[in-house]
């Protein structure tokens, strides 16, 4: 399974998103920030099942799931109208799971939405445990916030900047005390990977980077997970995929 927040669909289109779908050969690909609200025709026909959740406003935000195998089900949101207008949250059911693609509020420069986002925050965790009480769960997206600080290049600089906050960071340390797992961490310790750089100051090349964008699985299937990579060589976006394998799920 693979995630990424391709910053503009369209855009990324032109910078051979079908080729990179069809080299990786996920099952599943979560995509954020589609800013669009229609499915490429050329995603349409390469082998996959697609399902959109655009926000009302044009160009903005917006989640795209591609998956293999037809799902169970399609939701669209969490049931409330203020954050589900921004199309943030897409899940798809399959008999084993649920898999939510998930495109967190960004704070923004002096933090004027985070208060919308902590609220859109735990809005998701009471949705994601409701579900959870049915079957297991597997999370992706950008979650917007580095939760410690060997996932930012910079902590000290950014101790009250958006994405850093001790708000947002203490939310996701809550989010995992309730059974999730970063799968990333459960491979790799140290610092120095990120999945997002500015464009500017050549941050890319530089490696000063934060790493935002996660798949968390809960508890119940960590046995099951098999590797976890981010795929940072992947241009065309500001984000780098990220990407689990989890061996077949069965009951």
């Amino acid at each position: 399974m693979i995630s990424w927040n391709v910053n503009g669909l369209r855009a990324v289109m032109k910078k051979g998103l079908t080729d990179f779908i069809q080299s990786q050969g996920a099952d599943l690909y979560c995509f954020q920030e589609i800013k669009t609200d229609q499915i490429p025709l050329e995603l349409q026909g390469i082998g996959y099942e697609t399902f959109i959740n655009p926000a009302i406003k044009s160009g903005y935000s917006g989640t795209l799931t591609l998956s293999r195998v037809k799902p169970i089900s399609v939701s669209k949101g969490m049931g409330i109208k203020e954050f589900d207008d921004e199309g943030r949250v897409l899940t798809v059911e399959f008999p084993s799971f649920y898999v939510i693609n998930a495109y967190f509020p960004n704070a923004q420069h002096g933090l004027t939405r985070l208060d919308y986002k902590l609220k859109f925050n735990n809005a998701f965790l009471e949705y994601a445990e409701n579900l959870r009480m049915k079957k297991p769960l597997i999370i992706c997206g950008d979650f917007n916030v580095a939760h410690e600080e060997i996932d930012i290049a910079r902590p000290k600089d950014n101790e009250k900047n958006a994405g850093f906050t001790k708000e947002e960071r203490d939310w996701m340390s809550k989010m995992l005390q309730h059974g999730y797992v970063d799968t990333f961490r459960a491979f790799v310790k140290e610092g120095g990977h990120y999945t997002w750089w500015s464009y500017r100051f050549n941050a890319r090349e530089k490696n000063i980077g934060w790493r935002i964008d996660y798949f968390l699985i809960s508890t119940e299937i960590l046995g099951r997970l098999k590797s976890a990579a981010i795929l940072d060589s992947i241009m065309g976006s500001d984000h780098a995929p990220v990407m689990i394998e989890i061996i077949r799920i069965t009951r």
